[in-house]
């Protein structure tokens, strides 16, 4: 897996962290209620802890954090968290947790994983490696995934079940339509299951099988690469009924003199390979100007120059504070991400908490501390996710 530079985080201010340990900065606090009708309108609420839980789907979106970025800027207000489950490889018996010694056995790490994240909601994105196990699996995968969403009723949390993704490059398995197809025979099996036990299922392998026609998703053809959960993130948004975030504003400013534009949500950063992507960016309107060109600016910064008939058409913002925003938000999503993974998975996890603990097992009080980290972290987010009122000026090009 390939990971991406952040920048030093730790630079942050510390009285924002005294503040957050005093628990005044953000609180867990348990919804008051864990039911959701599969058709009910989608809402995180205040204080819900979301886990993505499944295979490698999930586990490398943790170097992107599309995922959590595009859920946590709708209801910046909230005080939402996350926690990332997925582990490459895995399936409903967490068959690739198998790090540690026997007991506990993978599936009861599985069990262990989730319940200590507190989660509730879960995304539950399973099937990809069950269905290498073809039409005499799926009788087992049923039985697992209704065990594990069993375990999720138990914990008080909804489930949300999230279809595999296809295999999109001929050369990544020898024969990809029966692949493909196969997939599909899971994914029908999760949406029969959703249906049954009153769940939401978001369909995500037909969106991503269409959108790679034009775009490059994937590393391999197998899994997503930055673009791919870009592309992954908007699915999610479109199949959860969230409205979208390119909106058109209108204004009407007077060239020359400021004015402020207050966005209901941060935009979704760009991948940096965007080629072919069609959701451009966020537009803005601006009719009524007398013939020539206009420059807008923000923060004296250049954002676009266009013609009069283009502004009264509408005009495609691509950069600008909010984009600088969201950015650094990003940075922040990813190392808190970051810090989790190599917390509750160390990499000599046999040494500081299997079997052979007695010889590095001092380690897990350093494990525990980078909670202080994580959370401080949440606390700069949920201070950050919320748009701040960009004032722009438009002004005539001589």
């Amino acid at each position: 897996m390939r990971r991406i530079k952040v920048w030093a985080i730790l630079s942050y201010c510390l009285p924002s962290l005294l503040y957050l340990l005093n628990n005044q900065s953000i609180a867990q606090t348990k919804p008051q209620s864990a039911s959701e009708s599969g058709n009910a309108p989608f809402e995180l609420k205040k204080g819900d802890r979301v886990v993505f839980l499944g295979n490698s789907l999930f586990e490398n979106d943790f170097q992107y954090g599309y995922l959590e970025l595009a859920l946590t800027t709708r209801w910046p207000d909230r005080d939402i968290t996350f926690r990332n489950l997925g582990w490459t490889g895995d399936n409903v018996f967490g068959v690739a947790r198998t790090t540690i010694t026997n007991p506990p056995t993978a599936y009861e790490l599985l069990l262990d994983h989730l319940a200590k994240a507190q989660p509730t909601v879960v995304f539950v994105g399973y099937g990809g490696i069950e269905a290498e196990e073809g039409e005499a699996g799926i009788p087992t995968f049923t039985q697992g995934l209704n065990k594990l969403i069993d375990t999720i009723d138990s914990l008080g949390a909804r489930a949300i079940l999230i279809s595999p993704i296809p295999i999109l490059t001929a050369d990544s398995v020898a024969n990809p339509a029966n692949r493909n197809a196969m997939l599909e025979r899971y994914s029908a099996v999760m949406a029969k299951t959703a249906s049954e036990r009153g769940k939401r299922f978001v369909d995500v392998f037909k969106p991503i099988q269409a959108m790679s026609k034009t775009v490059k998703l994937t590393e391999n053809g197998i899994h997503l690469n930055e673009t791919g959960y870009y592309c992954l993130a908007t699915i999610l948004e479109k199949a959860l009924d969230l409205p979208p975030r390119n909106q058109t504003v209108t204004a009407t400013p007077t060239p020359g003199k400021p004015f402020t534009i207050n966005d209901s949500y941060l935009p979704l950063p760009f991948p940096a390979d965007e080629t072919g992507l069609t959701n451009s960016g966020q537009i803005l309107k601006i009719p009524g100007l007398k013939k020539g060109f206009y420059t807008l600016t923000a923060d004296g910064a250049e954002i676009k120059t266009a013609s009069a008939n283009d502004w009264a058409a509408g005009v495609t913002i691509r950069q600008g504070p909010l984009f600088e925003q969201v950015r650094a938000l990003r940075q922040m999503i990813v190392k808190k991400n970051e810090l989790f993974f190599f917390q509750y998975r160390p990499p000599n996890t046999t040494y500081i908490l299997g079997f052979r603990a007695y010889e590095q097992g001092r380690h897990v009080k350093g494990l525990a501390e980078q909670s202080i980290l994580i959370k401080w972290l949440e606390g700069q987010i949920a201070l950050h996710g919320t748009p701040t009122p960009t004032v722009y000026q438009l002004t005539p090009l001589k």
